[in-house]
């Protein structure tokens, strides 16, 4: 299996498998001399990190991310970054691949199973291996990294839409997102988000979820055209998760929906004598460059495709049959997306940072 590895200057190449007895990644690229350790990646894993409520897979994982190399203590007792590549390990302490017994033979319908099985001929039925979101920590701990190369830019996340379910976008406060357990910036949603679920849940069935992450404080210039704009690795590293099937930058799909005049971001000259945008359709990119204004992107999360629901499948040998998945799956994976999708924004933002400084000798 090739293409491990996203980015260009910053690059990150994750290895592991769900039920291995590890994960970890290499993150290459990175300049030399950013304080780093172990705690700086810590919280964005403890966000991801599964088991912390009834909505979420109930596999007991810490997470607990450890440095294996790129990192020297300086003069001033400071670890920091040397330059080279850095190596991040996670343990995998909890697997139970007893339960994937049942269906080591079948196919899930939605999963990656048959795709794999056409392509290589073989598949870790074990938690999907591979292709289990098990992965993305690894991503979250070298966005982890990226944010220690990002000065000055914020990168936040939220689910704006679950079970078709939306936000009330009078009441968003970004203050809510950590005191809920969907990350949601509407604390309003969260009573019925938590009836529809458990509904869900009990039932044996998943649903699906829109997740947006906003970064702001990236300057202008970031990003080029023709076949290196920001737009397009931002929905190139959005695509790549685990159960994406759909990614828009700014207004998105409902662009398509407006007249020029309304979409058309217009603009005055700022008290700064900087431009002041009047509106951000575009999604903070222009031309695959960045604009000044706040990066937003949007991604659709397909529901869970290991469900207690019977369905109609096939198995490896060729035979019609049924499959229900048992074992501790999300019944929205869309909720750990939130802090997933902020790691690879970050991830491509810190490749462009390097790119465009590389080219245009400033930041």
């Amino acid at each position: 299996m090739s293409h491990n590895t996203f980015g260009h200057l910053f690059r990150v190449t994750t290895w592991g498998e769900s039920h291995g007895p590890a994960i970890g990644c290499v993150v290459d690229g990175c300049p030399p001399g950013l304080p780093l350790v172990e705690a700086d990646l810590q919280g964005y894993l403890d966000k991801r990190r599964p088991g912390q409520s009834r909505f979420t897979t109930q596999r007991k994982e810490p997470d607990e991310v450890r440095i294996l190399s790129g990192v020297f203590t300086d003069d001033a007792g400071r670890q920091v970054t040397t330059g080279t590549p850095i190596a991040l390990h996670i343990e995998n302490v909890d697997q139970r691949s007893k339960d994937y017994g049942d269906i080591k033979d079948k196919f899930r319908p939605g999963h990656a199973d048959l795709a794999y099985w056409e392509k290589y001929g073989i598949r870790d039925y074990r938690g999907g291996g591979r292709s289990s979101a098990r992965e993305t920590a690894m991503r979250v701990a070298a966005g982890g990294v990226a944010r220690k190369v990002l000065a000055g830019v914020t990168i936040r996340g939220a689910m704006v839409e679950m079970g078709g379910v939306a936000v009330d976008r009078s009441r968003w406060n970004w203050a809510q997102v950590d005191e809920n357990p969907f990350f949601s910036a509407d604390s309003g949603i969260v009573d019925e988000w938590t009836s529809l679920l458990d509904a869900t849940r009990k039932s044996g069935s998943s649903l699906g979820a829109i997740i947006e992450v906003v970064a702001e404080g990236v300057p202008p210039g970031w990003g080029a055209p023709i076949y290196g704009k920001l737009d397009q690795d931002l929905a190139s590293a959005m695509m790549s998760l685990n159960a994406v099937k759909g990614v828009e930058i700014g207004a998105g799909f409902e662009a398509a929906r407006l007249k020029g005049e309304d979409n058309a971001d217009e603009m005055r000259m700022g008290n700064d004598g900087k431009p002041l945008f009047l509106s951000n359709h575009a999604g903070g990119v222009l031309g695959g460059i960045s604009t000044g204004q706040s990066i937003v992107v949007r991604f659709a999360v397909k529901p869970t495709s290991s469900i207690l629901t019977p369905r109609r499948t096939i198995d490896r040998h060729g035979n019609d049959t049924e499959i229900l998945t048992k074992g501790r799956h999300d019944p929205c994976v869309g909720i750990r997306a939130v802090p997933v999708g902020e790691a690879m924004m970050a991830i491509v933002l810190a490749d462009h940072f390097l790119r465009h400084r590389a080219q245009c000798g400033r930041g």
